[in-house]
This record gives structure tokens, C-alpha cells and sequence, in this order.
């Protein structure tokens, strides 16, 4: 036993639907083994990722590259405003049940929306969200669509925050995330790649 140990547990909690988050998975993992240990969550992403490879084996290489395509023209919907692809569809993380997440950067959301129904894309629904992030207030609309199936979420930011790049809680490293030049790149020369550092990066 050892966090190792706690680390696979987690996730297959995270796997299966039992805990949601990284810290609740972590905390009932180490409950159940008996352990004091608690892993880091990039321990328990890793481990996340094996799970995710031994159960759904060459279907989750097709579903990355068709999520990736689903990404990409749906970037290219929405072009002027800066897309961003963000989260596992960027890393190659993504598994059954993944969604992709797209940052764009402009004050109008409404403008994202009507983009989006031009060129046949319906969102679902759209939910504000507002976090204190070094003592200011951020605001946020996130529009979620529907794609055959696979949800998307666009987040919709101030024209300001384009740019910027937050570190990520699980990897430790910057989520610099593909832009639209980018992505197009990817997918005619590495389709499958993986954005995953070798090691947590403090």
C-alpha cells in the first residue's frame, strides 16, 4: 500500500463516476485503503490516463481525433474571436464521456452565439460565472453546444484576458492550450499527440 496505490484507486473513482473532483477522489481513495498518503493529482491524472487506455483501447484514439476535428471547425466558426482550444481535447487526455472546452475573448457573448447559429452550430445553453482571481472580480459566459452528440463549452472571456495563461491544478504546468493555426497544424502532422508534461511541474 502507498500513495501509488491511493492514486489508482482515485481514479478509478474519477473513472467510474463515483467522485467527481480530484480531492474528493483522493480523500475517499485513501479512506478506503486505510492510507495516509495522499497522492498528487497529477499522480492520480496518470493514472486516469492508464484506466482510460486499458478500457477503451484504439476507440479512444478514434474519439480524440474526431473530438480534435469537431474542435477545429468549430474554431474556425469562431476565428475572430481568438479561439483557444483548452482541457483534455488539447491535452489528449479525452475519454468517453469528455467534452471539448474552447476559450474565445470578446465583451459581447451574443456575438458568439450568433456566430455560432450562422454556421449551424445551436447552443444548448449559456450560464454566467463570476470567480475572484488576485483580489478582482472575473466574469465569464459559458455557452455550451451540442455536436452531434459530444458537447462543446465555449467560454466566452473579456478581450483583455486574451493571452493570458493560468496554471493548471493538475499537471502544474501553463495551460497554454492550441489556437486555431495551431490545431490545423496538429491534426495533418500528429493527430494523437499529447500535451502532458513528464513530470508535475511546481
Amino acid at each position: 500500500m502507498g500513495r501509488i496505490e491511493v492514486a489508482k484507486e482515485a481514479a478509478r473513482l474519477i473513472y467510474s463516476g463515483i467522485a467527481d473532483e480530484y480531492k474528493q477522489a483522493k480523500e475517499l481513495a485513501a479512506q478506503s485503503l486505510g492510507e495516509r498518503s495522499i497522492p498528487s493529482n497529477y499522480e492520480v491524472a496518470v493514472e486516469l490516463d492508464r484506466i482510460a487506455d486499458e478500457t477503451e483501447g484504439e476507440e479512444r484514439r478514434r474519439l480524440l481525433v474526431e473530438m480534435r476535428k469537431k474542435a477545429t471547425a468549430l474554431m474556425r466558426a469562431l476565428s475572430r474571436y481568438g479561439p483557444v482550444l483548452t482541457g483534455s481535447v488539447w491535452r489528449g487526455t479525452a475519454r468517453k464521456g469528455s467534452d471539448i472546452d474552447i476559450n474565445v475573448y470578446t465583451t459581447s457573448p451574443e456575438d458568439v452565439v450568433k456566430a455560432l447559429a450562422k454556421n449551424g452550430y445551436n447552443a444548448v445553453r449559456a450560464e454566467e460565472e463570476s470567480v475572484v482571481k488576485g483580489g478582482k472580480m472575473l466574469r465569464s459566459t459559458h455557452v455550451f453546444v451540442d455536436i452531434d452528440g459530444i458537447e462543446a463549452e465555449v467560454v466566452v472571456r473579456p478581450r483583455e484576458e486574451g493571452g493570458e495563461v493560468d496554471r493548471c491544478e493538475i499537471y502544474g504546468d501553463l495551460k497554454r492550450g492550441l489556437g486555431l493555426p495551431d490545431l490545423e497544424r496538429l491534426m495533418k502532422t500528429d493527430p494523437l499527440r499529447k500535451f502532458i508534461p513528464k513530470r508535475r511541474y511546481r
